[in-house]
């Protein structure tokens, strides 16, 4: 078998990826499926950090379209990350995969408080890592977390899992002469209005030359189809 083609990686789950088929909040068999997935690479010989959205239990812009000030709804949105993270982390741990949550924000009783040497020793010894609150600041999105954390953990390459195979020159799901992009440049990703990820996020990964794998993480076997280097998904790179 031949090895993996990325070392360490960072994972971004969207909230949203929790809730399989149902309308919100935490689909057990969904999060047990993506689980596998992230074991059998782990298994591999790959270091994962995931980092993961709370939009299925609530989303700070969406409270704050509803009246609520922006900076208390973004600190809603973050204790929900908090939650799928302790969600994933007790999944990890039922299939024998240890792993461990560290939140942007202090909260002892239920996590360790993120420090950069102790997660990368976690990442060193085979855990997964499991970064929860964003990154502790109201006004930023989990995309810009997971750049951030990328690019402090020294990860060869963010991996953002959607309900999408890659990117499209279109929206697939109402163009059907949408084409996939096995590999596209920042530059043209940006000329061309592709939203990969959000502005920030993008632009602190295209600084620090952190590409970008988007892919689908419901297609069984692409998460390792990605780390062993297939053709899956789409690349965005310097």
């Amino acid at each position: 078998m031949s090895s993996p083609k990325y070392r360490r990686i960072l994972l971004k789950l969207s909230g949203e990826a929790l809730m399989g088929n149902d309308a919100f909040g935490i689909n057990r068999e969904t999060v047990m499926n993506i689980v596998a997935q992230i074991k059998e690479v782990v298994t591999a010989g790959v270091q994962v950090a995931v980092v993961v959205g709370g939009g299925n239990i609530f989303r700070g812009m969406a409270g704050a379209a509803n009246g609520m000030e922006r900076a208390t709804a973004d600190y809603m949105g973050m204790l929900a990350t908090v939650m799928n993270a302790l969600a994933l982390k007790e999944a990890f741990e039922n299939v024998g995969v240890h792993a461990r949550v560290q939140s942007a924000l202090a909260m002892q009783q239920v996590a360790e408080t993120y420090t950069r040497p102790k997660a990368i020793q976690y990442l060193e010894e085979g855990k997964v890592v499991i970064f929860a609150a964003g990154t502790g600041n109201p006004f930023f999105t989990t995309d810009t977390a997971a750049a951030l954390r990328g690019a402090e953990m020294n990860c060869d390459i963010m991996l953002k899992a959607t309900n999408v195979d890659g990117v499209y020159t279109a929206d697939p799901k109402k163009d059907a002469s949408a084409v996939r992009y096995q590999s596209l440049s920042f530059d043209e990703a940006i000329s061309k209005q592709l939203k990969v990820m959000d502005a920030t996020a993008f632009a602190l990964c295209r600084e620090q030359k952190l590409n970008i794998q988007v892919f689908g993480i419901f297609k069984d076997g692409a998460l390792k189809r990605v780390v062993m280097g297939e053709d899956e998904g789409s690349l965005v790179s310097c």
